[in-house]
């Protein structure tokens, strides 16, 4: 199945919904409840009626749906994926109905690149049972598996050549899906294009990971460019897009017994720790605030950052993963701020003036704290005021 190139592009969000509390995107029961992959149907069935509700048109399904799938001590799950086939085919029939585009993102746990083989073995094993979900759903080759090269093991330049070795032992199917994404802290936009100039892996750009992990002083547009290129023609590439955390983070610590002692006696040593609040001679547990990470999610999109992004890629054509911590609600957000600011870029993913009442109400409805089941139906037509890694 090709993409049209002039339908608008794509934003999409991860997993979970957050916009209707208690929409469940995966059976989460524990074994001895016996889940299975048909429950997990059954609840994203609901979750693709929301994201038509609201308009999201992109969507990572959790890596989880099949739980304990390709779990190596428990032989009575193993089949779960051929017993769901008829369900699989229904919800992937639905989606393209529904013109909701599908993928998977497997845990940082799933490594091609491990030096040990039996780890290896088990994540082409869970690359394979989520590949053949998406094959199953009947997806063309724009559903895909995203994977980012796996650990350093003190060798950069071997881990990442072990990475091609285990592609090389992945199945068709999985080599088929599967597409390769920078990091940002490990292997960075250039590793990744010097793995797919050796096998013909598709890629995946990350906008918030190539700022974190560019040693090379790679230009971004060039190498966004080089990323698309490896995509074959008809078939639309996506990105992923995350602005980084800016608030203050609160993390707890535990006051020992010698310290809070101490503090009683009067002879604690003075802290030059930022806390939350004052800490009691007595408490167990004190905040302390302490400085963004930049590899950290925002919960929203800034759309500035945004913007600026959308227009220095003029010209090109892709879908974008947006990986705001508020999942679906900074989408919602990051629409009518788009319409209000840059309407330019509003234009290119088919969002104009005409739903700007629309959008608004939805917007409104954010800030009134109502969830999106709950946002009142408005006509379109009115105006605004503008012209998400343990490893070695």
């Amino acid at each position: 199945m090709s993409t049209d190139p002039t339908r608008p592009l794509r934003l999409g969000f991860p997993v979970k919904v957050m916009g209707v509390p208690g929409l469940k995107s995966s059976d989460t029961r524990r074994w001895q409840k016996d889940p299975h992959l048909k429950c997990s149907l059954e609840l994203l069935d609901k979750v693709l009626d929301y994201l038509k509700k609201v308009e999201i048109d992109m969507y990572r399904l959790s890596s989880d749906i099949a739980p304990y799938a390709t779990h190596p001590d428990m032989p009575q799950f193993h089949q779960m994926v051929e017993e769901s086939d008829a369900e699989l085919a229904a919800f992937g029939r639905k989606a393209r109905e529904l013109d909701i585009r599908l993928s998977f993102h497997p845990s940082q746990y799933v490594l091609l690149n491990s030096p040990n083989p039996e780890l290896t073995r088990k994540s082409i094993w869970d690359l394979s049972s989520q590949a053949e979900m998406l094959d199953r759903m009947g997806c063309g080759p724009e559903a895909v598996l995203v994977t980012h090269v796996g650990g350093v093991y003190d060798d950069r330049e071997v881990a990442r050549a072990r990475w091609l070795e285990g592609y090389a032992q992945c199945p068709e199917h999985v080599q088929r899906r599967l597409v390769l994404e920078n990091d940002d802290i490990r292997f960075s936009a250039a590793d990744v294009l010097w793995i797919t100039e050796r096998c013909g892996v598709r890629c995946v750009f990350d906008y918030q990971h190539f700022w974190c992990l560019n040693p090379e002083r790679l230009d971004m547009r060039e190498t966004f460019e080089k990323f698309l290129a490896t995509w074959p023609d008809g078939v639309r590439p996506k990105m992923h897009f995350s602005s980084p955390r800016t608030e203050l983070r609160e993390v707890k610590r535990k006051i020992t017994p010698k310290q809070r002692a101490a503090a009683k006696a009067g002879k604690g040593a003075k802290s030059k720790e930022l806390t939350k609040a004052p800490v009691k001679a007595t408490a167990r547990v004190k905040t302390v605030l302490l400085p963004p990470i930049w590899t950290g999610h925002s919960d929203f999109t800034n759309p500035f950052e945004f913007a600026t992004f959308m227009r220095t890629m003029e010209g090109l054509e892709f879908d974008v993963m947006m990986e705001g911590k508020a999942k679906d609600v900074s989408i919602i957000k990051l629409r009518p701020d788009l319409l209000r600011y840059a309407p330019d870029v509003a234009a290119r993913f088919g969002i104009y003036l005409d739903d700007a009442d629309e959008l608004a109400a939805a917007e409104k409805a954010l800030e009134d704290g109502v969830g999106a089941e709950e946002e009142p139906d408005v006509d379109e037509g009115g105006l605004v005021d503008a012209p998400e890694e343990a490893l070695a």
